[in-house]
């Protein structure tokens, strides 16, 4: 039995560690779950393994704002205090609070 513990929780804020993006954490998987092609389209010299957390984010950089699906070993937390402006934040969390953003809803 695989026993996978996220390091990252819902509403951090983290960054990628080789590329110059960051986002909110908003869901998050025990371990790979997107399709094969999708992880085949990724450069064999940077494909992550697929047993460990990945993360879903709401993300940005200097250029735009998207959704990105990001291995827990490319990520680190970012503790800068800058809130990310990604405009999807308000449909799940509340206002940027002490370094993160609390969930806007129940979970079950």
């Amino acid at each position: 039995m695989l026993k996978t513990r996220a390091k990252y929780h819902l509403g951090q804020v983290v960054k990628h560690r080789k590329h110059s993006f960051r986002g909110v954490v908003f869901d998050v998987d025990a371990t790979y779950s997107k399709t094969k092609e999708w992880y085949d389209n990724i450069p064999e010299a940077s494909r992550p393994k697929k047993d460990q957390p990945f993360y879903h984010l709401l993300a940005e950089n200097e250029e735009s704002y998207y959704l990105a699906y990001v291995s827990e070993q490319n990520l680190i937390a970012d503790y800068s205090g800058v809130p990310v402006e990604h405009p999807d934040l308000p449909d799940l969390f509340g206002p940027f609070e002490d370094g993160t953003y609390p969930l806007q809803f129940q979970m079950n």
